[in-house]
């Protein structure tokens, strides 16, 4: 069984940005979170350890993402807003990522690309996803020089899937794993409780240009019965911020709004 797009969507590294201009692209402006709301929401992605001392990005809809606060542990946390393989710009895209020292080399740089240059209001969405092959394949992006891990351990994300908006329930844990498939490892989706590969739709980068790709290992059940019990304070901040946010405390894989 294929692993569905939407996780994809969501756990897809972010890649590029290019020095081309274009026309000014309706739908390209995001709202701006609430600071302490987007803060909170980065960094539950996080285990609560590494919190403390993590740098926190945030965003700003007219420039790109910005340092909010420095870190001192290598670790970096902010919430990812543009879905840059969909080639069209969304509004409701919120997924809390976090990444260790190498992947704040690798992969953040390239998200923030993105935003800075959906920020401009020049770009469409299909300059972006274009320039993002065309830089994974001209190598102006490498891939991580050693084993890394990401965190994506908030209560919630939520994405863009063929059939619409979805929430997902889904804490894991990324391992940065360059042109390894789910051939590689033996993986499948088998409903979020093994590991699995995931990797750019192969319509866009071959298996030899996959240099971002992840090995997704998601919480076990009890971690994630505990994960969502510690954030619900956030959760309801979250839902009262923007109503489809609003989940049952003991919810399926997705939830479609």
């Amino acid at each position: 069984m294929q692993v569905p797009k939407f996780l994809t969507q969501l756990i897809i590294a972010t890649i590029g940005i290019s020095a081309g201009v274009g026309q000014s692209t309706q739908g390209w402006l995001l709202e701006k979170m609430p600071p302490a709301l987007e803060t909170e929401f980065a960094l539950s992605s996080l285990p609560p350890r590494l919190r403390d001392a993590a740098a926190v990005y945030l965003l700003d809809p007219d420039k790109g993402y910005y340092m909010a606060r420095k870190g001192s542990n290598g670790f970096s946390a902010f919430v990812m807003r543009t879905q840059w393989e969909k080639a069209e710009f969304l509004s409701d895209v919120y997924s809390p990522m976090s990444y260790d020292e190498e992947g704040a080399k690798t992969f953040v740089p390239m998200y923030f690309d993105v935003a800075a240059m959906r920020a401009t209001g020049k770009y469409s969405p299909a300059q972006i996803r274009d320039t993002i092959v065309k830089r994974v394949k001209n190598g102006t992006y490498k891939a991580p020089s050693r084993t890394g891990i990401s965190y994506m351990l908030s209560p919630i994300n939520r994405g863009h899937a063929d059939d619409g908006f979805a929430n997902s329930v889904m804490p894991h844990y990324m391992f940065y794993a360059p042109r390894v498939d789910n051939k590689d490892i033996g993986g499948d989706w088998d409903g979020g409780h093994s590991p699995f590969a995931v990797s750019p739709s192969d319509k866009l980068l071959d298996k030899e240009h996959s240099i971002f790709n992840l090995i997704i290992l998601p919480a076990g059940d009890a971690e994630k019965a505990k994960i969502i019990e510690q954030n619900k304070a956030l959760l309801e901040k979250l839902a009262a911020y923007k109503p489809y946010f609003k989940i049952d405390t003991h919810p399926p894989m997705e939830h479609h709004h």
